[in-house]
């Protein structure tokens, strides 16, 4: 039976989808998740420029490298889990709620304060 779900829960499922998103496709604590279906391929810029990047070498590995893929996922999941075994999932949706929250407002702090640093830099030059 599936349950109501409020604005505030809901809004709670968003943010613990994108931190647990995030967790699957970017962070370092699950490269080892990422690792056994990536693969370093040469790959050459317009410029002439040679770098070595990690490309996937399956589908599976398309979903842990690529965040649209894995954000369809992970949001399916917690919403499952949320209907259907709400003692499990709500303490983790509360925690990577919370997570996924701070990570959001970090990023405006940090963007704030490197467009404050520039603004400085381009201010000193101007004086």
């Amino acid at each position: 039976m599936l349950r109501e779900l409020d604005w505030m829960t809901y809004i709670m499922i968003i943010l613990a989808s994108y931190r647990f998103t995030h967790l699957i496709v970017f962070d370092k604590i699950t490269e080892f998740l990422r690792n056994p279906f990536m693969k370093k391929e040469k790959v050459k810029s317009e410029d002439g420029h040679t770098e070595i990047k990690k490309v996937p070498t399956s589908k599976f590995g398309y979903l842990l490298n690529c965040y649209w893929c894995a954000g369809v996922w992970s949001a399916m999941l917690i919403a499952l889990g949320y209907f259907f075994i709400p003692t499990i999932a709500m303490p983790l949706i509360f925690i990577f709620s919370i997570a996924g929250a701070q990570a959001i407002l970090e990023t405006f702090v940090g963007v704030g304060t490197k467009a404050i640093d520039l603004l400085s830099a381009v201010k000193k030059r101007m004086d």
